[in-house]
């Protein structure tokens, strides 16, 4: 793929998941998918689930890598493990993006508006067939990765449902899934799962060494990646701590929020070229609630920022204050959705969120 287009599955600055060997935090989702293949009960069709960011995608290309370079169980008994050699053909092939048995289905690039689609369309799942249509050179197994399943918008859904109604002989399909909720009902029951988990803190700072990333604050880290080694990143990447200090800085002054910080913050958000940096922010501010409503009942956690806990004390401490805010942060990630979906100007979604957690603060107050 050229540089000049990005990968729309892969977190910027981090290595793509088909360059992640090692997976770390995911052993029962891989022996799942080895007892299927060493015991010859291989579906065709399996449905990668769990929270963005945990290995999934790294699981399915580990998976392809597996099956297109391990030879049929034979006088050497059968593998123990997913991995597969580095110097392998296979391998090298699929880190260039060259390797014929395998097919990537994900959001295309839009020539006239020079940015990747929103959603996978219903020609990234034809060339997903025409792919089946062609036999494999050497007789093995095609494979097929969707990531993200629910990126596929209607059309490209029930094309995809097609394929798995009629699976082609000796292919692998591999539906990456961050919420699985939202596929086809249909999709699901023709998919075999493979649940991947949150990763506890040791084996986070794992990943993140392994990807070339450092964490100044783990504990912070930890508490706001809540498992995720790819929200870590993106954290690392985007000076998430530091947002977040300063999000608790501004909910300190509830009842009465300070307006200079939250203009500022608003215009940062609008400025040009802070998508990323919107996106998180309003990312944060929904933790932050989420947070302050599971201290308030009484939920084990630790302190992501000096004055976190002070101020979840202050606003929250018992749990009718807990269901205000719980309540509070599902209506303002539905509204918060809305407006980036009509594209409302971000200093003004700022102000008004903030407004209404001012609000909500004062009911908890009482």
């Amino acid at each position: 793929m050229s540089d000049e287009i990005p990968e729309p599955d892969r977190i910027e600055d981090a290595p793509h998941p088909r360059e992640n060997k090692p997976l770390i935090g995911q052993q029962q989702a891989e022996a799942d998918f080895l007892s299927a293949y060493n015991t010859g009960r291989l579906h065709h069709a399996w449905l990668i689930g769990g929270p963005r960011g945990i290995g999934k995608a790294t699981l399915a290309w580990r998976i392809a890598r597996f099956l297109l370079s391990t030879e049929p169980a034979g006088m050497f008994g059968q593998p123990e493990n997913l991995s597969s050699p580095d110097a392998h053909p296979v391998t090298r092939r699929i880190n260039a993006l060259a390797e014929p048995g395998v097919y990537i289905c994900r959001r295309g690039w839009d020539e006239k508006k020079k940015r990747l689609k929103t959603v996978i369309t219903v020609d990234e799942v034809r060339k997903l067939k025409s792919f089946f249509t062609m036999s494999a050179t050497d007789g093995g197994w095609r494979v097929a990765i969707v990531d993200a399943a629910e990126e596929l918008n209607s059309a490209a859904a029930n094309a995809l449902l097609k394929i798995l109604e009629e699976p082609p002989e000796k292919a692998i399909i591999l539906l990456v899934s961050h919420q699985p909720s939202k596929l086809l009902p249909t999709i699901r029951s023709r998919c075999r799962m493979l649940r991947c988990e949150t990763l506890g803190a040791d084996d986070l700072l794992q990943v993140l060494q392994q990807t070339g990333f450092e964490a100044n604050n783990p504990q912070a880290l930890a508490e706001l990646a809540i498992g995720s080694p790819g929200d870590a990143i993106r954290l690392i990447s985007g000076n998430g701590i530091e947002t977040y200090q300063n999000i608790i800085n501004i909910l300190a002054k509830a009842p009465n929020l300070p307006r200079p910080a939250l203009t500022a913050l608003g215009n940062s958000c609008a400025a040009r070229g802070n998508a990323e940096f919107y996106a998180s922010v309003i990312t944060l501010v929904e933790l932050a609630l989420v947070r302050m409503a599971r201290h308030g009942a009484k939920a084990k956690m630790h302190a992501a920022t000096p004055q976190e806990m002070a101020v979840f004390e202050k606003l929250c401490h018992s749990e009718p204050q807990s269901r205000i805010w719980a309540e509070l942060q599902q209506q303002l990630t539905g509204r918060i959705a809305h407006a980036v979906a009509v594209n409302l100007d971000p200093a003004q979604v700022i102000l008004d969120t903030f407004l209404k957690i001012e609000s909500a603060a004062i009911r908890a107050l009482r």
